[in-house]
């Protein structure tokens, strides 16, 4: 593939639409889970199983997908092809939100959760096709670039997620209502399903390919692991499943236990927390957007005024979202101080994903140890600041685990999208942690989670290295 291809923007653009989705439903979940705990009466731990039905589907899903390939005697992505694929992962989600239906008339917590399952099981064949997909439409040089700004889409998603979830239960800030409804979980879900629908008919219609073309594996083979026959013969792929399982269980462990902390120690009521869940998913839109600048081919000026430009642009996204919703904006103002942290932290790193995931790993282990040291707004200023922090540890984590694995790039990619479960393991964890111990300690989850990531960007580059691939030589080949 020529490196000077550009991206596909008629093909690129229907593709987002679905990362869009995933992060609609995953922030929203954040609002399900203290209405939930009220509603059903759980603990804490019990609460975040909202968290770990949802994302354990995702292993669920892609042994599934491993069991149809191996019964097919072929990929089951290669069968169907690319946009067939993904309609079908949108009718199985479609298919999800009807289980809303009984669940809520018969006030039942576990059908709730098999709703919530069946969702996940459709964004796991979604996400297997989509993520590779998105590398592979343009140059493969600024391949991590695209799945950047896909996931800037994605966090457009988690920022209004969980507003729009919150007003249809809770009404607007100014007439929010204190009691609690699961009846009015039913209408907003059902909407999202008729979407889902839409979309795959849409997407069988579209522009994408069914068989996209994947960057050629020129490597020489003297230096390379000999035994290509899968993709768990690579250490990076390997290591890199731990980093996603890890990294996705720290992003989403650590908003999906802010409701309780804000609550039940800072005096919010649930309807109040929904900015600040928000916020931190809208911490994920700003560093996805800048990190996203070499995705538009520009020259280095532009793409470094596009650095600045962006996130503050998608901070404004989130205050009038905000605004409209009737929430307070004062709060939020000071934030502006954090964004520009990480404006110089993405510059530092200069493109190498490997310098990237180290830097933000360790910067979000500071975010998690001064909001575990501190309490009132300083303390959730600097939690909701873990999201920028993990912006794009997905994109560069990714791009590093799939790197040199040729015709196992597909495979790679289910292997990887298997761990998405992190997000409900970790989650699950800090809150059984949070009930035996206090939220404020149960945050120590996520730095353990950062110190593996900060490991995984040691060792990656020289396991590469070894497979004669040289970093150095990539400086755009990271999520910044």
């Amino acid at each position: 593939m020529s490196q000077t291809q550009k991206t596909n923007w008629g093909q690129f653009i229907p593709l987002v639409t679905v990362f869009f989705f995933w992060g609609f439903v995953a922030a929203s979940n954040d609002i399900l889970i203290p209405v939930f705990k009220k509603a059903f009466d759980l603990s804490q731990g019990e609460s975040q199983l909202v968290s770990l039905a949802f994302y354990i589907a995702y292993t669920v899903g892609s042994i599934i997908y491993m069991i149809v390939s191996v019964i097919m005697g072929k990929d089951l992505v290669n069968k169907l092809g690319y946009k067939n694929s993904l309609s079908l992962g949108l009718l199985v989600s479609a298919l999800g939100t009807l289980l809303f239906i009984p669940a809520v008339n018969l006030e039942s917590f576990p059908l709730m959760l098999s709703g919530l399952f069946t969702v996940g099981l459709g964004f796991s064949l979604q996400q297997t096709v989509a993520n590779p997909l998105a590398i592979a439409l343009g140059d493969p040089k600024t391949g991590s670039q695209r799945l950047t700004l896909a996931g800037g889409i994605n966090n457009f998603g988690t920022t209004i997620g969980p507003l729009i979830v919150a007003y249809a239960i809770f009404g607007n800030a100014e007439n929010a209502s204190s009691t609690l409804s699961i009846e009015s979980v039913k209408i907003p879900y059902l909407c999202l399903g008729l979407a889902f629908l839409l979309v795959a008919i849409f997407l069988k219609f579209s522009a994408l390919p069914s068989h996209p073309k994947q960057e050629e594996d020129t490597i020489d083979d003297s230096v390379v692991i000999k035994d290509r026959s899968s993709a768990l013969k690579y250490p990076q792929l390997i290591l890199g499943m731990i980093a996603i399982f890890l990294y996705v269980g720290v992003e989403v462990s650590t908003a999906s236990n802010l409701p309780d902390y804000m609550e039940k120690e800072l005096g919010f009521s649930i309807s109040q927390v929904a900015p600040y869940v928000s916020l931190y998913w809208a911490s994920m839109m700003i560093g996805r957007w800048g990190g996203a600048a070499e995705a538009f081919g520009l020259d280095k000026t532009k793409t470094l005024i596009l650095k600045f430009v962006a996130p503050f642009l998608a901070f404004g996204v989130f205050l009038f979202v905000n605004h409209l919703a009737g929430h307070d904006l004062k709060p939020f103002y000071f934030y502006a101080v954090f964004i520009l942290l990480l404006i110089i932290a993405d510059i530092s790193t200069k493109g190498n994903p490997a310098r990237m995931v180290l830097t933000f790993s360790i910067l979000g282990i500071i975010a998690l140890l001064i909001g575990m040291n501190t309490s009132g707004i300083v303390s959730v200023y600097a939690i909701t600041s873990v999201g920028l922090f993990c912006s794009t540890l997905w994109p560069g984590i990714f791009a590093l685990a799939i790197k040199g694995l040729g015709k196992n790039t597909s495979q790679g990619s289910s292997f990887l999208i298997m761990m998405i479960m992190g997000g409900g393991v970790m989650s699950f964890l800090q809150g059984l942690l949070a009930d035996a111990t206090s939220i404020h300690l149960s945050y120590i989850v996520g730095v353990f989670c950062f110190s593996y990531l900060a490991f995984y960007a040691i060792i990656s580059p020289i396991i590469l290295k070894n497979q004669g691939i040289d970093l150095s030589e990539v400086k755009s080949e990271g999520g910044h």
